[in-house]
């Protein structure tokens, strides 16, 4: 097609109220025939005038960190908002809360479409067009605020966390009234999820629904080297889930044998560490069941400064809570760690007030930190190991026995295997604050202002 045909075919297809839209390279170009002054110009990146003159009525993007989808939804809900003749109509915009929503969305709306709009109310979370249509910002924490719209147009945002049956329940049936469009977008997120279904739904035959899938290379404003530099130092599912935008991050052999590394000598300079991974303390005396239960997992670990680990041990076994804190106070006593970190919970709870009389009455006092553990325990485990064990940055103590701990390390994630002494390790590195940037700043840096020292 030319760029005439094109142009002809944009304002047929996209004229209404006055209102023309043309876009040919880089930008999207939008003015109200009616006033002169009421004129918006996008700049849209390759990836997003490709979804933008898409036909399809549904839209999936799955989409690395950084790729412009916040941007782009909301240019997607202006020109929406104004191509649209019902005045009484909604283009709603839904992120998993509505306080992330007004983060993420309100600001950049305003700004955005600053030239096209009536009036504004954030306590509603509201914006009225020139033309009358309304743009809506949501969260589905609340899903009866998101009931009684008429939608001509809906952006889901990280639909992978909304609330169970948002989008078949209640945002789905109110498109019908006007046949309204929607574009679904976020990041992807490991296992089966309604965002995965309806992205493989847009890979289909189904003319109406049309899926793509971008990387955070595919945002030609970031830099190529950041990229690669990210690669580095992140974990390959991190890295592969954030910025390449991969469903696929998880499976058998995240860990690879291959990645041990072995070492009797102690770094001769570093930061002790202790995490301890506690388990059921109430039915370790039943023999019948002692086979089934966890193990409690105290973890020792050097730490040297450029972020290197030794992994001098990790103790475990199925304790009552009384010897738990013994063998604790004895880590304690042996290692000096800097702190000693327990994950929080009911067990930590039935734990401390053990320890703490323990290291009273013994004198020998650390620094308890409870590690507060929030979302899936094999994303937190392969994000906080993965990466060190593949770029060589963990040692184990060569003098001890790995027997256990590689049984896990192999089979993990895995229902029918063990993860007490993988989880423990995976507790150190909450507690661990470590810089992998160099010192780039200059021993002639300039003071420029005297009253702030910098």
């Amino acid at each position: 097609m030319s760029r005439e045909a094109y142009d002809d075919q944009q304002r047929r297809d996209d004229q209404c109220w006055g209102a023309v839209y043309s876009g040919w390279g880089d930008w999207l170009h939008y003015h109200d025939s009616d006033d002169l002054m009421s004129t918006l110009d996008f700049k849209l990146l390759k990836w997003q005038r490709e979804v933008m003159t898409s036909k399809a009525r549904f839209k999936v993007v799955v989409a690395g960190r950084r790729c412009g989808k916040t941007r782009f939804s909301a240019i997607d809900m202006i020109v929406k908002g104004l191509e649209c003749t019902h005045t009484d109509a909604t283009v709603l915009y839904v992120a998993p809360t509505y306080g992330m929503a007004k983060t993420l969305m309100w600001d950049l709306l305003n700004s955005l479409a600053q030239p096209v709009i009536q009036k504004a109310n954030i306590n509603d979370g509201e914006i009225t067009l020139i033309n009358g249509v309304k743009l809506r910002i949501r969260g589905s924490d609340n899903p009866d605020a998101l009931r009684g719209f008429k939608l001509y147009h809906v952006v889901t945002d990280e639909s992978k966390d909304f609330k169970l049956n948002v989008w078949p329940l209640i945002i789905r049936p109110a498109l019908s009234d006007l046949k309204g469009t929607a574009l679904i977008i976020g990041t992807p997120e490991p296992g089966e999820s309604e965002f995965r279904d309806q992205y493989e739904l847009g890979l289909g035959d189904d003319p109406e629904w049309a899926s793509w899938h971008f990387t955070t290379l595919d945002n030609e404003l970031i830099d190529p080297k950041e990229i690669e530099a990210a690669r580095r130092t992140l974990s390959t599912a991190h890295f592969a889930q954030e910025y390449e935008a991969s469903f696929d991050t998880m499976g058998e052999n995240i860990f690879k044998e291959s990645w041990l590394l072995y070492s009797p000598d102690k770094p001769r300079q570093g930061t002790t560490f202790i995490a301890v991974d506690p388990a059921g303390y109430e039915a370790v005396a039943d023999s019948t069941k002692k086979k089934h239960l966890d193990n409690t997992a105290i973890a020792v670990v050097v730490v040297t400064d450029d972020g290197k680990w030794w992994v001098q041990k990790i103790e475990y076994g199925r304790w009552d809570v009384r010897e738990t804190a013994v063998r604790i106070l004895m880590a304690i006593r042996t290692h000096k760690p800097m702190i000693v970190g327990v994950e929080r919970g009911a067990l930590a709870r039935a734990l401390m007030p053990y320890l703490s009389d323990l290291m009273r009455k013994n004198s020998q006092y650390a620094h308890i930190e409870q590690i507060q553990i929030t979302g899936s325990k094999v994303n937190r485990i392969t994000y906080n190991l993965q990466g060190l064990f593949e770029h060589g940055r963990v040692t184990l103590n060569a003098r001890e026995d790995w027997g256990q701990f590689k049984k896990e390390y192999v089979a993990f994630p895995s229902v029918k295997s063990h993860d007490d002494l993988i989880d423990s390790l995976s507790l150190v590195a909450n507690l661990v604050n470590t810089s992998y940037m160099k010192d780039n700043v200059s021993e002639d840096a300039e003071v420029l202002d005297d009253i702030c020292g910098f």
